[in-house]
């Protein structure tokens, strides 16, 4: 069955024109619990301009999460709204192509449009000033590990979060075992490897390991479904695993490995001496993209989101097997522990390794393993 979403959405422009940024969230149609996010710095730009780019990231997020959903936008925009729902003319042409954008997304008749109050807007408005606030600071707005968590009570009262609460004091929570693929031919010559490159296929010693992989995650019995990123080495390791445990293997392209441009197949010796400055800027902001036209961290942070959003939405309370690779992987965990983009250069995933990480209902997450690979002693 198809699932029925809300999305609320708004933009803002600091001057208007001026600085401007738009925030959006997905809600379950029949919870109300938000279960993705998205917010953006979009430079100097009206508000109007802010809230349809607000309206047609939420619709995004949601196809994202369901191309099949039906949808109910909620704005406190009256313009938007009077115009999407076709009863005001768009004479403006800064508008008009937004608003054909808006209605691509999506066919005729499953979204329907409806005014709200500003007080019932709160976290849009929260993530469009969340994005300004990025922007003002040189950087971009990032999501969170989850939905956003409420806010702590004095230190002396403060309820324990994920890690230390009992199960039973926020429900079954979703789980995600995170493996790393096997070893390709690359892998041990510490190569870029990206979804640029040339998709190389597991090694004697990669399938090795996902086996291995295989015989222990089929011990541990818990696992429900399998989602994996679309590449070969992915695809073959998850396969691999999947086969032993009886289940079918769901892809998902927002798990694949960052596209490392012009890296693709060099070591980190070969890119400092023939691109020093790309690779200096690179390690130094997270919004650095590798040389020709790769891609950067923070567009890795966004898709790898709508990834984790997407498995969580599907399969609550479930444990999911996710096979990626070392950059998802190292962000999805990051974004978990609530670290720095920074944080992902300290990190260590070895080939065939396994991670886990936890999702509560309150938004919270927790780490609860970090490259095991006893499985492969």
């Amino acid at each position: 069955m198809a699932a029925r979403f809300i999305v609320e959405a708004d933009g803002g422009s600091r001057g208007n024109p001026g600085p401007a940024g738009y925030g959006a969230v997905v809600r379950d149609g029949d919870t109300g619990q938000i279960i993705a996010e998205a917010a953006e710095f979009i430079g100097h730009a009206t508000n109007n301009v802010a809230e349809y780019k607000g309206l047609i990231a939420g619709l995004k997020t949601a196809r994202e999460l369901d191309p099949d959903a039906s949808v109910d936008v909620r704005m406190d925009s009256k313009l938007v709204v009077e115009q999407m729902s076709g009863r005001w003319k768009i004479k403006h042409p800064d508008m008009q192509p937004l608003a054909a954008e808006a209605r691509a997304v999506f066919p005729r008749g499953r979204v329907e449009y409806t005014w709200i109050p500003r007080e019932r807007n709160k976290d849009a408005d929260r993530l469009a000033n969340e994005a300004m606030d990025a922007g003002k600071a040189g950087r971009q707005w990032e999501p969170r590990a989850c939905a956003p968590a409420p806010e702590e009570p004095p230190l002396e009262t403060a309820a324990p979060k994920a890690g230390w609460a009992a199960p039973a004091d926020l429900g079954t929570p979703t789980t995600f075992v995170l493996l790393r693929h096997g070893e390709t031919p690359l892998t041990p010559e510490k190569r870029f490897s990206g979804s640029g490159g040339s998709d190389p296929e597991l090694s004697d010693k990669g399938r090795w390991q996902a086996e291995r992989a295989a015989e222990a995650l089929a011990a541990r019995g818990s696992v429900q479904a399998v989602v994996a990123s679309p590449m070969r080495r992915t695809r073959q390791t998850a396969e691999t695993v999947a086969a032993r445990l009886g289940l079918e293997v769901r892809y998902e392209d927002g798990l694949r490995e960052v596209d490392f441009g012009a890296w693709e197949g060099l070591t980190f010796a070969e890119v400092r001496e023939r691109h020093p400055e790309d690779l200096t800027a690179w390690l130094g902001s997270a919004k650095a993209k590798p040389t020709g036209g790769g891609e950067s961290f923070t567009t890795l942070t966004h898709r790898a989101g709508v990834a984790r959003d997407k498995i969580l939405a599907r399969y609550a309370g479930k444990t999911v097997l996710v096979v990626s690779h070392v950059s998802p992987i190292k962000t999805l965990v990051r974004l978990a522990l609530g670290a720095p983009p920074d944080s992902m250069y300290r990190m260590e995933l070895s080939a065939a390794s396994i991670c886990a990480v936890q999702y509560y209902a309150d938004g919270n997450a927790s780490l609860r393993l970090l490259n095991d690979t006893s499985h492969l002693r």
